[in-house]
């Protein structure tokens, strides 16, 4: 097999494609369009037998740039940039790849959102201390029949299904949060500046609201943006003054996205039922900080990527599904079969 060019469409530095190139085996080559550098894509892409991007759409005229391109590997989950009709015409087979980080991430949050709704940390403790003493019960033997139902009678106990769950900042993880959400029965909505393909829209079960709106109606707030000036304490005291009574709020991305005084203030008056936070303004979490005071609040040592060494693996999984289809093996998470046409 003649040596396989992998051309990666977004602009990356030097050290990024060289880790790529790392992790290829012999006859496979990365390369890509330095970043803050003009770049000649028709140079670049001419002699490409696969495209890979993260975020640069792949659309008919970038694939006419590529004339031997055979495969178009998305670094993500999701189809949007992609010209999937494009592709078929030019005979471009399509690869997706979910993010092992995300998924990660998403784990988490559904953890969170689940350990709220169910009082878990409350009902553990309760537990484990022997609690029922206080109610003036005692230990019945159980059976089919007979059971102690809730025993400690916790007062905030709810299901996640048909609830309402609003993602702010719906990326990757927030695309594999929702489908976990979704095989939950919840409803998902969601708020980013661009809004998606309403074909896409239908696809993932989600839909879009303005940001204010989504506060207001959701159950469940989770953040999933990054952490920029613009994002600096996204959630202050108007944001969670829309939102419900009822409702929780769940940050799995960066501390820096909500205003932490705003946010006691909130839980000390009961404006909102409640929070879960893997992520803080200073971390590790100073050990007398209010927000450790709370019954209502469930905190995470910032632990949502996992097992760590995502972005080895994630890369790996990503240019070892190149490797797969150059081999003639089964491709993973093929959106479009190659057809006929080069």
């Amino acid at each position: 097999m003649s040596e396989i060019l992998i051309a990666w469409v977004d602009p990356q530095p030097a050290t990024e494609v060289e880790f790529a190139q790392s992790l290829l085996p012999d006859g496979f080559r990365i390369v890509a369009p330095a970043e803050a550098e003009r770049v000649d894509m028709e140079d670049l892409l001419s002699g490409a037998d696969a495209l890979m991007t993260r975020g640069t759409p792949v659309d008919e005229a970038l694939l006419s740039l590529a004339p031997s391109a055979r495969l178009v590997q998305k670094y993500g989950a999701r189809a949007d940039g992609l010209d999937l009709d494009a592709a078929r015409r030019a005979g471009v087979a399509v690869a997706l790849m979910p993010l092992r980080g995300c998924i990660a991430v998403a784990e988490l949050a559904m953890t969170l959102m689940l350990a709220l709704s169910k009082q878990l940390v409350e009902a553990h403790a309760a537990t484990v201390s022997g609690a029922y003493r206080e109610l003036g019960i005692e230990p019945v033997q159980t059976s089919e029949r007979v059971i102690a139902f809730q025993w400690m009678k916790l007062p905030h106990l709810r299901e996640l299904h048909g609830r309402t769950l609003g993602i702010v900042g719906y990326g990757e993880i927030g695309t594999e949060v929702s489908k976990r959400a979704r095989s939950f029965g919840m409803n998902v909505l969601y708020y980013k500046r661009q809004r998606l393909p309403e074909a896409l829209e239908r696809n993932l079960e989600v839909t879009w609201r303005e940001f204010d709106q989504l506060l207001a109606e959701s159950d469940v707030v989770l953040l999933t943006l990054p952490h920029t000036e613009e994002t600096e304490k996204l959630i202050g005291s108007r944001e969670l003054g829309l939102m419900r009574a009822d409702a929780y709020l769940v940050n799995t991305s960066r501390g820096g996205l909500v205003d932490e005084d705003a946010l006691v203030a909130a839980l000390r008056e009961r404006r909102i039922a409640g929070a879960g936070l893997d992520v803080f303004v200073e971390e590790p979490v100073p050990h007398d900080h209010p927000l450790l005071s709370f019954d209502n609040v469930i905190l995470t040592p910032h632990i949502g990527g996992g097992t760590g060494g995502a972005r080895v693996k994630q890369m790996g999984d990503v240019l070892d599904n190149i490797v797969r289809f150059f081999r003639g093996e089964q491709a993973h998470h093929l959106v479009e079969q190659e057809a006929e046409g080069r």
